[in-house]
């Protein structure tokens, strides 16, 4: 049974930095990724990682968010950097076989974890 426990999420001030992990249990995935869903908005993707660590990011977070894996402990990371109340959301970690930046394309999901950016 394949599960996905992320942890990291809380308050921080704008600017300010957050560290994002995701332990997976049951199954090594090719691909592992970072999801968000902002208030009445619709999810989003964020960025992920391949296992040979290929990383693909959205645009907005580029330059300030970093992916990272450790394959030896099946978790990806999401160190997030100069933070905006814009990237306020609930961000889920998901993996897959195969690359995709749309939601319906990712196999397995964690349940979320929020993160509040304040002004």
């Amino acid at each position: 049974q394949v599960q996905l426990v992320e942890s990291g999420g809380g308050l921080v001030q704008a600017g300010g930095s957050l560290r994002l992990s995701c332990a997976v249990s049951g199954r090594a995935f090719s691909v592992m990724g970072w999801f968000r869903q902002a208030p009445g908005k619709e999810r989003e993707f964020v960025a992920d990682i391949s296992w040979t660590g290929t990383t693909t990011y959205y645009d907005s977070v580029k330059g300030r968010f970093t992916i990272s894996r450790d394959n030896a402990k099946n978790t990806v990371y999401l160190q997030m950097n100069s933070m905006k109340p814009e990237d306020t959301a609930v961000y889920y970690c998901a993996v897959t076989r195969s690359r995709s930046q749309d939601p319906t394309g990712m196999d397995y999901w964690g349940k979320g974890t929020l993160v509040t950016v304040s002004s």
